[in-house]
């Protein structure tokens, strides 16, 4: 055979290695809203949408370049600083500017549901939700999603089996004292009560509370109730979630909302089983990694 003709078949086989190993590393992802496949390890991420997919990328130890900076929890407040770049806020973001940073993948909180096509026709789109009534199956769905992207699933399964102890142990503390409860949220004087179905689902289906009154509403906003309900329906723990605390808008009010006569009247008053919950992990950070371990913290303050 001449040194050519090896030669040209010598390339060739090496052309078809290396597509076969090419194939090999690709993976298919699939999200909510479809499947995304990927070449390569993602090395440009950015967060649009919420802080909760950038809570679980922290633990995991991996650094996007674009995030939404404004309402940062303290434990992520490095990311308004230094060299990420602000790619707007929670809900209209600057397109261009996430362009420019030509992202690898672009990881999109639920409140960007209605921008999904164009940031898919920007990078590699994938949602990173957690569906009303359903928090925790479909935050592990998450957590492993990111996991299997950025090849740290060993890493995932290892805090998912943590996490799901942590949960099994409370829950068995909390159902063998039959608590009765009411997730309330504030928002200014307004007062929302939220069921089984809502995003405190995780309080009734994984810790094992009661309702002490039942509500089947899936409303983002809640039941609108009063203090006189809130006595009439006696729980045996309240958590209170401040919106307003949350999102930057006040800081304390809850507290001197809350602070009267028929509150009072409460067994969870009574027997000091009145939560306020970490605002930013219940409200921003939905579905991170350190914010279900808050989450968790939360919920065991009141199960004395």
């Amino acid at each position: 055979m001449r040194f050519s003709s090896y030669l040209k078949i010598l390339t060739l086989f090496s052309i078809f290695t290396l597509s076969a190993i090419a194939q090999a590393e690709s993976i298919t992802i699939e999200h909510s809203l479809g499947k995304v496949t990927l070449e390569n390890t993602p090395q440009r991420v950015v967060v649009v949408g919420g802080h909760g997919s950038l809570d679980t990328l922290n633990r995991l130890g991996i650094k996007p370049v674009g995030v939404v900076t404004n309402m940062l929890p303290e434990y992520l407040k490095e990311y308004g600083e230094g060299e990420t770049t602000s790619i707007g806020s929670m809900k209209e973001v600057d397109f261009e500017t996430i362009f420019t940073l030509k992202p690898d993948i672009i990881i999109a909180e639920s409140r960007m549901v209605d921008s999904y096509s164009t940031l898919s026709s920007i990078a590699p789109t994938v949602m990173y939700m957690v569906d009303n009534g359903d928090y925790w199956n479909d935050t592990q769905k998450n957590w492993r999603m990111l996991g299997k992207i950025f090849d740290k699933e060993e890493q995932v399964e290892t805090i998912i089996t943590n996490t799901q102890s942590q949960l099994t142990h409370t829950r068995k503390k909390i159902e063998s004292q039959n608590l009765k409860t009411l997730a309330i949220m504030n928002s200014g004087n307004n007062i929302s009560m939220f069921g089984h179905k809502s995003r405190f689902s995780v309080i009734f289906d994984e810790f094992g509370f009661q309702e002490a009154r039942s509500s089947e509403s899936q409303n983002s906003h809640g039941n609108l109730i009063s203090f006189e309900f809130i006595a009439e329906a006696a729980p045996d723990v309240i958590f209170i979630l401040d919106r307003e605390s949350a999102i930057g808008e006040s800081s304390g009010k809850a507290q001197a909302l809350f602070n009267n006569v028929l509150m009072k009247s409460t067994p969870a008053y009574k027997n000091n089983r009145i939560v306020y919950l970490n605002p930013s992990a219940w409200y921003l950070t939905i579905a991170g990694m350190d914010a279900t371990q808050i989450m968790i913290d939360d919920v065991n303050s009141a199960n004395k």
